[in-house]
């Protein structure tokens, strides 16, 4: 079959087919950056935490209503740590300054020496008299864990001083020092004549910053051997459980804490779950939103290039029963629509690709976005021009069906 004439028949009427292509181009470029958001979006809530096993551990926030000295803190810290570890179905307990995902939690500058004006990075700042290698179930992937002798009782209120011994992430390991084993380097907390150094003895898989930040910030970690105490009257305490035992510990939990302490406290029991859960409840609606927004643009298309389609069939009846008078089989008729729809959609498709890469690149410079791969707006393209040819064919068979003698009846 030969362009030209079809080509010809579009410019006569150019209204419909610019609409159909505007359309088509308009959708291809939202979709193509709205899938890849998403895709983005998916793999940012989809990312590990570090922790063995998230759906069995909690955390308990323990708030004191006595004005108690900072050794008596301690020794609650103590008592507290040996009572949960006493109930049933407790895998591991570790007294933490924060927790992944939870929102709530500090960051320091570390660098690689003490003459740097700048830190190298920013590291999510986890402290704990307890393992929490064995708590959280980290993975070593370098050196060692804390030994018993390096867990410090730190008293917040008169040092300032960091633990000679900490343990990195691997993201803040090879960024501080790229081709290169991190045990055993001296890594400085602050830069300048206020840093101070401390020795690197161990790398662990990977530990989430508090407030999962996106980018590689959210993985970079540094763990401190320290059991903080002062004259600040909440403690919070790391729960890992039995596998499906995490519920039922979390009562018996709380239970024995109130029930061991002779003076009023409030404790406040969270799961990671919903930590995770609060961490990317706008990226997940953000998903939702997206795919919703995009499969009415989908129905919108097809029900245009549907609604356009049927438009001509209905005003060339007579010129369709007049070639198939003279000849035309019905698969001519067919290929006709298909492939006059089909040219329509490429105008949309190409249009939509040049479209579809600039509202990426007002994207990457106005909300720091990552730039969109080829391949969405390849995949785009295709699915556009299967959209096309499906939509088209139903009003090109009903127009193949025409007989002559109806097309050239008078009405």
């Amino acid at each position: 079959m030969e362009i030209r004439p079809i080509l010809s028949a579009l410019l006569r009427n150019k209204t419909g087919p610019i609409l159909v292509a505007l359309q088509v181009a308009l959708s291809l470029a939202i979709l193509a950056n709205a899938a890849h958001i998403v895709n983005e979006r998916r793999a940012v809530a989809a990312r590990p935490s570090g922790l063995s096993d998230e759906h069995s551990t909690f955390y308990v926030t323990v708030r004191s209503l006595s004005n108690d000295t900072p050794e008596q803190r301690l020794a609650n810290i103590k008592r507290q740590t040996a009572l949960l570890r006493a109930v049933g179905g407790v895998a591991s307990v570790a007294h933490v300054s924060q927790m992944p995902l939870s929102r709530s939690g500090s960051n320091t500058g570390v660098a690689v020496n003490d003459r740097q004006d700048k830190p190298s990075a920013v590291a999510s700042q986890y402290v704990s008299g307890d393992s929490l290698v064995q708590t959280f179930g980290l993975k070593l992937v370098e050196g060692r864990d804390f030994l018993p002798g390096e867990l410090l009782d730190i008293n917040e209120d008169t040092t300032a001083d960091p633990p000679p011994q900490v343990m990195l992430t691997k993201p803040l390991a090879d960024k501080l020092w790229p081709d290169q084993p991190a045990v055993g380097k001296t890594m400085y907390f602050g830069t300048g004549k206020d840093a101070r150094g401390v020795q690197v003895v161990g790398v662990v898989q990977g530990l989430m910053s508090a407030h999962a930040e996106v980018g590689e910030r959210g993985e970079q970690s540094v763990i401190m051997p320290g059991r903080l105490y002062g004259s600040e009257p909440v403690v919070l305490y790391a729960v890992r459980t039995e596998p499906g035992q995490r519920d039922r510990v979390m009562k018996e939990a709380e239970e024995a804490l109130h029930k061991s302490s002779a003076t009023p406290m409030i404790t406040k029991l969270k799961t990671v779950d919903e930590d995770r859960k609060d961490r990317y409840r706008a990226d997940v609606a953000l998903q939702w939103m997206l795919v919703t927004v995009s499969v009415l643009l989908l129905l919108i298309t097809a029900s245009g290039i549907v609604g356009m389609a049927s438009l001509w069939v209905t005003q060339r009846r007579k010129q369709i029963g007049v070639r198939r008078a003279l000849g035309a089989k019905k698969t001519d008729i067919l290929r006709y629509f298909i492939t006059e729809n089909f040219m329509i959609t490429s105008a949309g498709v190409f249009g939509g690709v040049a479209l579809g890469l600039a509202l990426n690149q007002l994207l990457v410079s106005k909300l720091e976005m990552a730039r969109l791969p080829a391949g969405y707006l390849v995949f785009g393209a295709l699915g556009f021009w299967l959209l096309g040819v499906a939509a088209a064919y139903g009003p090109a068979w009903r127009a193949a069906s025409i007989s002559p003698a109806t097309a050239t009846r008078s009405v």
